[in-house]
Parts: structure tokens; sequence; C-alpha cells
């Protein structure tokens, strides 16, 4: 797991990298504001989750912050800040930060608000092919920020067309993974595959058949 550490002091970061490595955490750090916004600057930025301070130079930790929730909701982000001001943190929480730890900390409360988080995170997974986002938590869909109503079949076959997305699926792994296993009729896969593509052709996300291996869901 990479977690994004975001801290110009240089005697913390070191002290906080060396701990986090000892506790099996993969850690990258930044030292300025700049250079976090252009790591984070996408949604596949690699980072399981973030500690960001607020005072850096270059750019500073709640406009990076913005940025960040610009285009990702779901990145637990733990703000680390020897500001005292409550101003400060409610802003921070309020953009989307998910908690705060004021300096100076113990290293085992930063663990511990790290493991909570990340938990969190395992519970709820928002999975996203283009315009279309799958809720694990609630079970819902939606289509360009709009709740898309799914046939209960359809609605598991997509989630776990979601789950592999951009890799071919066969039937048998769709049958186990979709519908645990239960009896279906030769050209059922076949049918719901169908009404599936044709709600989603006009959107920009293609479901496509590969030939002797199986179903692949992709943006266009």
């Amino acid at each position: 797991m990479t977690v994004l550490l975001v801290e110009d002091d240089h005697l913390l970061a070191e002290t906080l990298v060396d701990a986090l490595e000892l506790e099996g955490h993969c850690v990258q750090h930044l030292t300025d504001g700049t250079a976090a916004h252009q790591a984070l600057d996408t949604p596949r930025h690699g980072h399981a989750l973030i500690l960001l301070d607020l005072n850096l130079p270059g750019c500073s930790g709640l406009a990076v912050l913005e940025a960040l929730r610009q285009h990702d909701r779901d990145t637990p982000v733990l703000i680390l800040t020897a500001r005292g001001a409550v101003e400060d943190r409610v802003r921070g929480l309020d953009l989307g930060a998910d908690d705060y730890l004021a300096k100076p900390f113990a290293l085992d409360e930063l663990e511990a608000r790290m493991r909570a988080l990340l938990r969190r995170r395992e519970r709820r997974q928002v999975l996203q092919v283009g315009p279309l986002q799958f809720d694990s938590l609630s079970q819902a869909f939606s289509l360009n920020d709009q709740p898309l109503a799914l046939p209960p079949r359809e609605q598991r076959l997509l989630a776990c067309l979601m789950r592999h997305a951009g890799e071919p699926v066969d039937k048998a792994q769709l049958t186990e993974e979709a519908f645990q296993g239960a009896a279906m009729g030769d050209n059922a896969i076949e049918v719901y595959i169908h009404r599936l593509r044709k709600r989603l052709s006009d959107v920009g996300i293609a479901l496509r058949t590969v030939r002797g291996i199986g179903y692949l869901l992709e943006a266009e």
C-alpha cells in the first residue's frame, strides 16, 4: 500500500517515513504543494492514503485538497498541521479531508487514525468506468451523476464487470461471482449482456465480446 506524505519539515518527514515503512507501508514523500498537486492530478494517482500538511511552499495544502476532490472523492486524506486556528481545520474538513491531527502528535495516534481511515475505505469502494459509477456500500449505480436503476440480475452482472473493468471475464467467472454459481440457462448471460450493452452504448461505455475469452467493459 502506498502512502503519500506531503510535508516540508524534513526532520519530521524523515521520522514519519521511517516509522511508516517499519509498519509495512510504501511511502512517497513530497516537500511542496506544487509537486503534490501534479502527483495527484489524475484519478489513477495510485495512493491509498494521503498525509497532507497545510502550510506548504508552492501551493497550500488546502489548494491541493480542493483540486484532488474535484476528481477523487474517495482516497482518505489526513491533515497534519501545526496551525491552531479552528478555521483551518474546519476549512480542510469542508473541502473533503477525512480527519486531522495537530502537531506535535504521537506516532501511535497517527498510525491508529490511518488504520481507521483505511478500514473505512475498505468498507466502501466506488468503482468508475467513464461516466458510470458503482458504490459498493449502497450497491447503487449512477450515470453522469444521475441514479441508474437496473433489474437485480443486470445490476449484479454489471457490478462484476466493473470490478474487472479493462479485462475480459468469461461466462463461468461471471456466473460464479455475480450469481454465486446459481444454475443459469445457456443463453441467460448473453441476454443480460445484450440488455446492458443497449443501455450503455450511447454514453461512451463499450461492453465488448472478446471471442473465445469473454466480455470486456471499458470506457470508449
